[in-house]
């Protein structure tokens, strides 16, 4: 997924949610606390959606998901119009190009790190040490700035509309959703999330690697996708972007990621939910499926055995037969985003 910052827009406490964001990016790439980076991310993401100011730490504090550090966090930055941790952190010249460099699509923390202790701390330099850099790295290299750059919703809808067309154009019997933050109606996507299925291919059978190849080689002639980054049986990774356009030739058209999954048709409404999320909903959901004696993940709803042993899985023909095995109301994707 994107690595790139979650976006403010009117948020009301959009101030909170970016030093929190920055703090949660800091623990996951420089220090490796990822308690602290879930605290921060759950943090951040709950002050995303609250629909108005915080006035002060505690009433923060009254936010599920905000604790008591992070109470004292918002009043200190509430007193100083600052926080002393971030103040350290950018002003160590390591963090700071260790960050920078987790940026980049395909580098991950360990990465980064070892770059940096290289003395290569800038995009300028990694770009002058690009035989560094495997398959992956030098396409997020390539595209770093527009990787960068959120995708509007209206673009979005273009991509969809687009991809739909060509999955359909491959084979009618194909079923599509573009998944993530943009099902749940956000107005800004970082990358785009396609689940992908087709009316042959079901959980007995034995794996169809064709069924994805061939929809990506339709959007490779097409020149809608422009890089692949890897392709299995079941997921390519790889970028797109829109084509030219006749009415508005100077339009901007940026390199935007992809991923593609395809999976079984059996399996399609577990996925497309699973995928939608938001993260915090998802485990929402499997506590309550825990709950009622049912176990979720991405692929199947199970009962659970009194021996603890989940057993066959149950039929699912739509999201809303999920809900409705766990006794709970059903959410629109809308509604999904905690």
């Amino acid at each position: 997924m994107s690595k790139r910052k979650a976006p403010q827009g009117a948020n009301p406490n959009a101030d909170f949610v970016e030093f929190l964001t920055e703090l949660a990016n800091y623990e996951k790439n420089v220090t490796r606390a990822m308690h602290k980076y879930n605290a921060y991310r759950k943090a951040a993401s709950v002050l995303a959606k609250h629909p108005t100011r915080v006035i002060d730490g505690d009433d923060a504090r009254k936010l599920n998901g905000i604790g008591d550090k992070i109470g004292k966090k918002i009043d200190e930055f509430m007193k100083t119009g600052k926080l002393q941790k971030l103040e350290k952190i950018r002003a160590d010249d390591t963090s700071v190009a260790i960050n920078l460099m987790t940026r980049v699509t395909g580098i991950g923390p360990a990465a980064a790190r070892k770059l940096v202790e290289d003395g290569i701390t800038t995009i300028e330099e990694l770009r002058e040490n690009v035989d560094r850099l495997n398959h992956h790295q030098k396409i997020g290299l390539r595209h770093f700035e527009d990787f960068e750059k959120r995708i509007p919703r209206s673009e979005m809808e273009q991509l969809e509309s687009i991809m739909l067309k060509e999955i359909k154009g491959v084979d009618k019997d194909y079923i599509a959703t573009i998944c993530g933050s943009y099902r749940r109606g956000a107005k800004s996507s970082g990358d785009i999330d396609c689940l992908l299925a087709h009316e042959s291919y079901s959980s007995t059978d034995d794996k169809k690697p064709e069924l994805l190849r061939n929809v990506v080689e339709a959007m490779k002639e097409s020149n809608f996708v422009t890089d692949t980054i890897s392709i299995g049986d079941t997921k390519f990774m790889g970028v797109c972007r829109l084509p030219k356009d006749d009415e508005n030739p100077k339009g901007e058209r940026l390199y935007r990621r992809i991923d593609i999954r395809l999976i079984p048709n059996d399996q399609y409404f577990c996925g497309t939910l699973y995928f939608t999320g938001s993260d915090v909903f998802n485990k929402q959901m499997r506590g309550k499926a825990l709950e009622e004696g049912f176990t979720i993940n991405e692929y199947t709803i199970r009962p659970m055995g009194s021996t603890g042993i989940p057993g066959e899985p149950l039929p699912v023909s739509s999201e809303e037969d999920i809900f409705d095995y766990i006794n709970m109301t059903y959410k629109k994707p809308s509604e999904r985003s905690l």
